[in-house]
C-alpha cells in the first residue's frame, strides 16, 4: 500500500514556473514507477510525465516536452514535476500516481490545483 500526497500547486502567471512534489509513504517507494497526470476543467484526465523506478528513464506528453521535468528522490520518497514556461492550457488538477509499470498505476494522490493566468 502506498499513500501519495501532492503539494506545490498554486496560481501563476503565464510564462512562470512551479514545482510540484508528491510525497509517498511506505518503504517500497523505489520499487514503483511514478507518474504525473492532470485533469483540466471539462476535460478527461491525461498523462503528463512518468519516471521509472531508478529515475533513469522518463516519459513526457508531447504537450509538455521541453517545458516540464520529472525527477525523483528515492531517499526522500518524493517525486517532483518542475514546470516551466507555463501556459493557461496547463491549468488543471495535477495528480501523482504509483505503479509497477510506467503504463499502469495502482495508487493515486488527491491532486493539487495549478492555475495559470494569461
Amino acid at each position: 500500500q502506498v499513500q501519495l500526497v501532492e503539494s506545490g500547486g498554486g496560481l501563476v502567471q503565464a510564462g512562470g514556473s512551479l514545482r510540484l512534489s508528491c510525497a509517498a509513504s511506505g518503504r517500497t517507494f523505489s520499487s514503483y514507477a511514478m507518474g504525473w497526470f492532470r485533469q483540466g476543467p471539462g476535460k478527461e484526465r491525461e498523462f503528463v510525465a512518468a519516471i521509472n523506478w531508478s529515475g533513469g528513464i522518463t516519459y513526457y506528453a508531447d504537450s509538455v516536452k521541453g517545458r516540464f521535468t520529472i525527477s525523483r528522490d528515492n531517499v526522500k520518497n518524493t517525486v517532483y514535476l518542475r514546470m516551466n514556461s507555463l501556459k493557461p492550457e496547463d491549468t488543471a488538477v495535477y495528480y501523482c500516481a504509483a505503479g509497477y509499470s510506467p503504463e499502469e498505476y495502482d495508487y493515486w494522490g488527491q491532486g493539487t490545483q495549478v492555475t495559470v493566468s494569461s
